[in-house]
């Protein structure tokens, strides 16, 4: 294992936990929720380009259109996650989206039964449970900074809707692209998707009339920090350490994003979630810790069985 390992890993939870910060920044300049999820994923798949290009040139010519269509359905539900997340840090606190958007694991489980007739264990139910009991008492408790008690349910209930549809939409891309990612690369594989997803919401921005341009040069450097840290170098740090640590711990240290976000949101923002908010979230968070336990326990019991087989 490599020494630096621990570094990487760190590093990538930190940037994927930066996500949702810089996504505030971007807002705070104005720029509309909606090209801010086209931007960051347009100019991640045009840093990868080159690296494409490349070394996996060949990759991408051997594609079937079976491929084709699986990276474009990949890239719709994706194209889904990014646009409904980031509009939800329009309504709720850093705290509360996060800690939804994260919750993709059980909805991955769940998919599984419904598509792949794959019965999902006791945990995992269990899990589902645990995290929907969560989020009624984050969506009963208000943001506690407005006049209004009802306003204030209104658009939280907004806001975790929109990370709900972020979480399960992701868990779909998940479940579709798990096919297509067994047969490429990592690098070709996301640049593929990152670009189904971008060019899908570009076209929505163009037909919406959504401005592209005007906006302060800090936005544009945000859009670009945003697919350099959470969107390039977090997700391939933790894609490296899966090769070195159980993929158990390394999506339980996943866990660790929405306290990241969380406490950056305290540092420069100061919000400071209410105490039913954190409640809630932590229960969430137990939910999806259970959940992601059981799904992996199994997955590792299945490989143990095919060994000996």
């Amino acid at each position: 294992m490599p020494r630096n390992l621990p570094l990487i890993l760190a590093v990538g939870i930190l940037s994927i936990s930066a996500s949702a910060i810089l996504i505030r920044y971007a807002q705070g300049d104005g720029v509309p929720s909606l090209l801010i999820a086209a931007g960051r994923l347009d100019i991640a798949a045009i840093l990868l380009t080159p690296i494409v290009l490349m070394r996996y040139q060949n990759e991408i010519r051997h594609l079937v259109r079976r491929d084709v269509i699986l990276a474009l359905t990949s890239g719709f539900f994706l194209a889904i996650h990014f646009a409904a997340w980031v509009t939800s840090l329009e309504y709720t606190s850093v705290l509360v989206s996060v800690v939804i958007v994260t919750t993709s694991p059980i909805w991955v489980a769940m998919l599984e039964f419904f598509f792949l007739r794959s019965v999902p264990r006791r945990g995992v139910l269990i899990g589902l449970v645990i995290a929907i009991g969560g989020g009624l008492v984050i969506g009963m408790s208000g943001t506690g900074d407005t006049t209004s008690a009802d306003a204030a349910i209104s658009r939280e209930l907004i806001g975790g809707g929109l990370s709900l549809i972020g979480a399960v939409a992701v868990a779909v891309y998940l479940v579709i692209g798990r096919n297509l990612r067994n047969r490429l690369p990592v690098i070709p594989y996301i640049w593929l998707v990152y670009s189904c997803a971008g060019i899908l919401l570009s076209i929505v921005v163009i037909l919406t009339q959504t401005p592209i341009t005007g906006y302060a040069p800090t936005a544009y450097i945000l859009l670009i920090a945003m697919a350099v840290f959470p969107q390039l170098l977090g997700h391939s740090s933790l894609n490296y350490a899966v090769g070195y640590l159980p993929a158990t711990f390394v999506s339980l240290i996943t866990q660790l994003e929405p306290i990241g976000s969380a406490l950056l949101a305290f540092l420069l923002f100061a919000e400071v979630p209410t105490l039913a908010q954190i409640i809630g979230s932590l229960i969430i968070l137990l939910g999806v810790i259970v959940a992601s336990i059981t799904r992996s326990n199994r997955h590792n019991k299945r490989k143990q069985d095919a060994k000996t087989i």
